[in-house]
């Protein structure tokens, strides 16, 4: 799923592009894609887009109108955003098309699990009703933040990723934070002093900046075109087994549902293996509870 690095720069690319410019027609592709009926797509149509804003992983068009109308992206975990030129056609997984002067705005879905989704809404206090009002990780003070991760006692990999705590940060991005801060994904909030959470805070900025700047640079002055939650230069996610980059011990895994966390167990654990609920349960006695027993 993409999260505030390539939202952020989704954000920035589409703004350059349409702020300031007339919706032409929207296309729908998909009986899916739009998820409210009122007030109808068609009310779009003819208003000019007068900004692009960031709403935790959702990209949010408002346009011209009393009150403003807002057309909110939501591009769960297969969605992309691309520009095209007003002479190029749609590819054939495109969800919705979005017609300007100048080109269109399409939304794309890659597999068929048809998550991704477009909302129209009228008025700031609907679109806020859609924010789970998560604090913004770049903008918050750290005292903010320590009250705001503290206020219940989850383990930090949670904690991150919930958007009622924090906006934006999903699986990949928190994984990178943590191995940065050196705390293991499953301390408990409620358990770190106060080195440990300001260490928390700083990686958490310098993880998020980094690479909004990487994928910032990346894209240059078009669109992203590779958005991945597997990149290269990352330290931990997606390398499970591969040697950490600061230490040269395996990467770790949990596996849970359809997703894992990574982790270097010399790195944020002490060096112990967190157990992996499937496969500690299959080796038993064997599994390894130490880095080093691994060699």
């Amino acid at each position: 799923m993409p999260e505030l690095p390539d939202v952020a720069v989704y954000v920035e690319r589409t703004a350059a592009k349409v702020v300031g410019q007339t919706l032409r027609a929207v296309e729908l592709r998909s009986v899916f894609v739009l998820r409210t009926a009122v007030p109808p797509v068609d009310a779009l149509v003819g208003r000019t887009v007068a900004d692009v804003r960031r709403m935790g992983k959702r990209v949010v068009l408002r346009f011209d109108a009393q009150p403003s109308l807002y057309l909110v992206f939501h591009l769960m975990i297969a969605g992309r955003l691309q520009w095209l030129a007003p002479e190029r056609k749609a590819p054939g997984h495109a969800l919705a098309v979005l017609r300007f002067d100048d080109g269109a705005l399409v939304m794309t879905e890659a597999g068929t699990r048809k998550r991704a989704s477009l909302h129209v809404v009228e008025g700031e206090a609907a679109l806020q009703a859609m924010d789970p009002r998560g604090l913004e990780p770049l903008q918050c003070s750290f005292e903010d933040f320590v009250h705001r991760i503290t206020a219940g006692n989850h383990t930090l990999k949670r904690a991150l990723t919930d958007p009622r705590t924090l906006s934006g940060i999903g699986n990949s991005y928190s994984d990178e934070i943590l191995h940065r801060a050196r705390l293991s994904p499953l301390a408990l909030t409620q358990s770190l002093d106060r080195d440990g959470l300001k260490r928390l805070y700083d990686a958490m900025r310098d993880v998020l900046e980094d690479w909004t700047r990487r994928l910032r640079d990346e894209a240059g002055d078009g669109f992203p075109q590779k958005v991945t939650a597997f990149r290269e230069g990352m330290a931990v996610h997606g390398r499970y087994g591969q040697p950490c980059p600061v230490c040269g011990a395996p990467v770790q895994r949990i596996v849970y549902a359809d997703n894992e966390t990574n982790y270097c167990a010399r790195c944020q654990t002490g060096g112990r293996v967190l157990a992996d609920r499937a496969l500690s349960r299959l080796l038993k006695a064997s599994f390894p509870r130490d880095i080093d027993d691994l060699g």
